[in-house]
């Protein structure tokens, strides 16, 4: 290890960013330098400018692969070098395309879950879904973080390591005491085959896929679907934004209220123009239109 990259480490673990956080910066600045040949220390704002167009232009990596290496190599010259740069002019972030998730219907939420075959696999999804867990939460479930008395599930150390409560769905709590019968969990919730560890989230992607394609549903379907799922389901039940913000863990209310773009009860409750005129528009033409042409 080199002494640089051994200074950046030790930034970032007194800074505590996440294990995962740290090894994607590290990866990404030894990216940069291996493309010179050289020790970023070496490097300048040129460099990177010459980096961040071969990014673009040559590898065309999408915007949010190239955030990854903006944030990377901003924290390494500006934490790490401690150069005084403006940082937005040398490393500047390129533009993230505004995106609206996708969202399922509550009728194809049931029929997806059903398409699950495997029971330890289809109630991390149905956590995913009746909880508003993140992929990444629902496999780190202990035993222990499931309150049936106060009807809670503790999330621990979620993303930003922030713990929250969520609420314990009475459904849910009869789905995870049919699974507890089925494998008795001690510690994880959700164990590996490999004693000790939990089940990896690679692992439920994959069968979010092969339930996907069982259903036949033409929308894309990931795990966090099933969370934008809930979001927007609970917006259209009457729940307000700032509670779905916090079931969420939004650090930014203005994150939760892309949803309002979303929900039914948002968009479609609101009258198009075309409704408010007087006749209806029919398939043919006006005829007395037709008499003067």
């Amino acid at each position: 290890m080199t002494s640089l990259r051994r200074r950046m480490t030790e930034d970032m673990q007194v800074r505590s960013l996440s294990p995962h956080t740290q090894a994607t910066y590290v990866q990404q600045v030894s990216l940069f330098a291996r493309h010179f040949n050289k020790s970023p220390e070496l490097l300048g704002p040129e460099q990177i400018r010459s980096y961040q167009v071969y990014l673009s232009n040559e590898r065309k990596l999408a915007p949010s692969s190239i955030i990854l290496a903006v944030a990377a190599l901003r924290f390494l010259y500006k934490i790490t070098l401690h150069k005084d740069w403006s940082l937005q002019e040398v490393i500047p972030t390129p533009k993230m395309p505004q995106k609206l998730p996708i969202v399922l219907s509550p009728e194809e939420v049931l029929h997806f879950l059903r398409c699950v075959w495997n029971i330890k696999h289809r109630t991390i999804l149905t956590v995913c879904y009746a909880a508003g867990l993140r992929v990444s939460e629902a496999v780190c479930l202990k035993v222990t973080d499931i309150d049936s008395k106060r009807m809670v599930i503790r999330v621990e150390q979620g993303k930003g390591r922030i713990d929250r409560y969520v609420m314990l769905s009475p459904k849910l709590l009869q789905i995870l005491r049919d699974w507890w019968r089925v494998d008795r969990p001690q510690g994880w919730l959700f164990p590996d085959d490999q004693v000790g560890n939990h089940i990896g989230r690679h692992t439920i992607e994959d069968a979010c896929q092969k339930a996907r394609r069982r259903c036949r549903i033409p929308k894309p379907i990931t795990p966090h679907c099933l969370r934008h799922s809930f979001a927007v389901h609970l917006l259209e039940s009457g729940t307000d934004v700032r509670t779905i913000q916090l079931l969420l863990g939004h650090r930014s209310l203005a994150t939760t209220a892309t949803y309002l773009r979303i929900a039914t009860t948002k968009v479609c409750s609101t009258l198009s123009p075309l409704d408010l005129l007087p006749q209806t528009l029919g398939a043919e033409p006006d005829p007395i239109l037709l008499r003067h042409s």
